[in-house]
């Protein structure tokens, strides 16, 4: 029996801590490429349910008790060919929903073995550069002015 298709709404999730640190996955299916926590809303759930459904199966993190925010930003991308079989045919973009997420510092991770190889917490410049796509470099990039402004507020 196959996969249902995956809806093209999703959400990105920037796992950070208080003092600026990024977590960043590796891809399996593509080594070499780092993200945050990304993920395909199912069914009718909330946006907000998704990001913490994502971040604990890629991470084994549990996001109840957690400093979960909804950006109120979306992101709408062309899905990269290599990935379009997940979607019923014709779909060719995705809208992604930004959130993050504060640790109150860096932590080990229990990573979905299917779905990624690896795991580091970096600077979020570091981070930023480290990412493949660049709607997470962008989302990572902003999370750093929120810091600063914070500190600075």
């Amino acid at each position: 029996m196959s996969k249902p298709a995956k809806q093209p709404v999703s959400v990105l999730v920037v796992i950070h801590s208080a003092d600026g640190q990024v977590l960043l996955i590796e891809r399996a299916d593509r080594p070499g490429f780092w993200q945050s926590v990304t993920g395909s809303r199912e069914g009718d759930e909330r946006l907000c349910d998704t990001a913490v459904r994502e971040v604990f199966e890629e991470t084994g993190i549990d996001a109840a008790n957690l400093v979960l925010s909804d950006w109120q930003q979306q992101n709408v991308y062309e899905i990269y060919p290599h990935w379009r079989h997940r979607y019923a045919p014709g779909v060719t973009h995705n809208t992604e929903h930004v959130f993050s997420l504060q640790l109150p510092a860096p932590c080990a991770v229990q990573l979905a073995a299917a779905e990624h190889l690896a795991w580091c917490w970096l600077p979020w410049s570091q981070a930023a550069d480290k990412v493949f796509s660049p709607s997470n470099a962008a989302a990572i990039r902003a999370l750093g002015q929120r810091l600063a402004n914070a500190e600075n507020g």
